[in-house]
């Protein structure tokens, strides 16, 4: 089996966030059905940075674990795994949840060479001013991801609120 067909099997690597819309979750959970995957969610710590540099190494090469867990950390990352398994309850989908550190992008990307993932799966934020400076200045997960690797990326829409008259 090639790299490109082991690759095609592998698992689904879902970016979620603290209060990730539902979406995501339910999108990912009716993929890995229908696919027969199984689901890697994958939690980017926002304030882990890269702690090493090496130049004779390639960056993709190293590893970057997420700083040492904090409460606050840890706080989302319970919270995280708790939503997931709530919205996870009726699907016979497998999944894991992992905990990360770095550049949100880059980290998804190592994820899924070192899982040999299939596609990426990301929601979009909600539609506030908050977001949209955040994603003016970081860029957005889902562009960097369509922009810098050969996976099949899936964005999913954060559902539209229904305005009361």
């Amino acid at each position: 089996m090639s790299l490109n067909e082991m690759e095609l099997r592998g698992p689904l690597i879902v970016g979620v966030i603290p209060r990730q819309h539902p979406e995501v979750v339910a999108q990912a959970a009716f993929l890995a059905e229908q696919l027969e995957r199984t689901i890697i969610f994958a939690y980017v710590e926002p304030k882990s940075y890269l702690t090493e540099m090496n130049l004779t190494v390639r960056m993709t090469d190293l590893p970057v674990p997420p700083r040492e867990i904090e409460e606050d950390m840890s706080a989302d990352a319970a919270g995280i795994f708790a939503a997931i398994g709530a919205l996870m309850v009726d699907s016979s989908a497998t999944w894991i949840l992992r905990i990360m550190g770095g550049e949100p992008w880059v980290a998804l990307v190592r994820l899924a060479d070192e899982a040999r993932g299939s596609m990426f799966v990301v929601g979009t934020r909600e539609a506030n001013f908050g977001a949209y400076v955040s994603e003016f200045l970081k860029g957005a997960v889902a562009a960097r991801l369509t922009a810098h690797q050969h996976r099949p990326v899936l964005v999913v829409p954060a559902a539209a609120r229904v305005r009361n008259p």
